[in-house]
């Protein structure tokens, strides 16, 4: 009867909390499909799904094959989704993240790729269905033969067994939950007392307990656990989903720090760079306002400064000179020839015109200085 009660508490609440992760797993997965701790979800939910559908087969060979709990075919599969959930269970202990050594069972699992995992148990698995065809056919040494698969499924439950224990302390230690020691130790000391529970035949031990609590106990440790073991890992679960949010958190912060002092460092750079353009600008507004000087004091200087005689004779020679000679222009004037190239010699000097283009410089210089305007003449005179 305990034992029924334990199949059906164990197949509600394993199948439930299965369906649970793997959803779980699944929204992870889509935020983050690379990471291993979102990987150790998915096996996690298939180690606890492991002991939902032993659970289920159990009842269902109970109910409607009149099968015994303690009959070869219960044991054996027993052992086989033991072995299924232990396979599972060190698949997902690799993803309990810490800063600390890793066991070396663990080390050993992280040197092998998932499937090279998989054909190790498969050949451990393939040893067990050996032993229960060997078992299934020999009911006379049920029991012998029940203690042997048994034997052979509980090296590798203690193993497991102390490996997570190690790697759940660690990952609880990194997280400052060391509080937590004691919960895992329960764990490992319930596993202990349900491996001892199920080598230990019944009739060696009812000397010293009787029969019905010796059933209860391993119901009950059983039960204690596995759920144990789920309550756990979810702890870890959600503990690591706050941590990696935080870290998140923190890696955002510290890029938008990093930004922040970037631009600081840019804006500095711009406001060196712009003082310094401020400094060049106000130096070159500095040499142009004294270039600007020294032309007008250079301007002022070379102002060439006429006679009202000479402006008179520019004037004449720009108004006639391209169509009269300075003989002409002298008549007109009534001045002689030597006096009006004496003027002309001293403005081509006093305007630093030299050349055979003289005459046709002083006619532009009279139009573009405004000097028309003294003209005595007029070409048609």
């Amino acid at each position: 009867m305990l034992a029924t009660v334990s199949y059906y508490t164990t197949a509600i609440v394993c199948c439930i909390a299965a369906f649970v992760i793997q959803r779980i797993y699944y929204k992870e997965k889509k935020k983050n499909t690379s990471s291993i701790s979102v990987q150790g979800i998915k096996w996690f939910a298939l180690a606890i799904l492991s002991w939902g559908i032993g659970s289920l087969i159990n009842i269902f060979l109970i109910h409607f094959f009149n099968i015994q709990h303690q009959d070869t075919v219960i044991i054996s599969l027993g052992v086989f989704f033991s072995l299924i959930n232990s396979l599972f269970i060190l698949m997902s202990i690799p993803s309990i993240e810490h800063y600390g050594k890793r066991n070396l069972v663990i080390r050993i699992i992280e040197r092998f790729t998932n499937k090279e995992v998989f054909i190790i148990f498969g050949g451990i698995l393939l040893m067990i269905s050996s032993v229960f065809l060997i078992s299934f056919y020999s009911n006379n040494q049920e029991n012998s033969s029940s203690n042997v698969i048994w034997l052979i499924d509980i090296p590798i439950s203690l193993v497991v067994a102390f490996a997570l224990l190690q790697e759940l302390n660690k990952a609880f230690k990194n997280r400052g939950m060391r509080f937590m020691y004691l919960p895992t130790f329960a764990l490992f000391l319930l596993i202990i007392v349900a491996v001892i529970h199920r080598i230990i035949p019944t009739e060696y031990i009812s000397e010293f307990i009787s029969e019905p609590t010796w059933n209860s106990l391993g119901v009950i440790t059983s039960l204690s656990f596995k759920f144990l073991f789920i309550l756990l890992f979810t702890i870890l679960l959600y503990s690591w989903k706050l941590l990696a949010e935080n870290e998140e958190q923190r890696s955002e912060y510290v890029k938008i720090k990093a930004s922040k002092q970037s631009l600081e460092k840019e804006k500095e750079a711009l406001l060196i760079a712009n003082e310094s353009h401020l400094d060049t600008i106000k130096h070159l507004k500095s040499e142009l306002a004294e270039q600007k000087n020294e032309y007008l004091a250079l301007k002022k200087s070379s102002e060439v400064i006429l006679s009202d005689r000479q402006k008179e004779v520019l004037a004449n020679l720009g108004v006639c000179g391209t169509l009269k000679s300075y003989t002409e222009i002298a008549e007109a004037m009534h001045i002689s020839v030597d006096g009006f190239q004496a003027h002309i010699y001293q403005i081509k000097k006093a305007l630093n015109i030299s050349g055979s283009g003289g005459k046709e410089q002083l006619i532009q210089y009279a139009k573009d200085n405004n000097l028309l305007e003294f003209a005595t003449i007029s070409c048609d005179s």
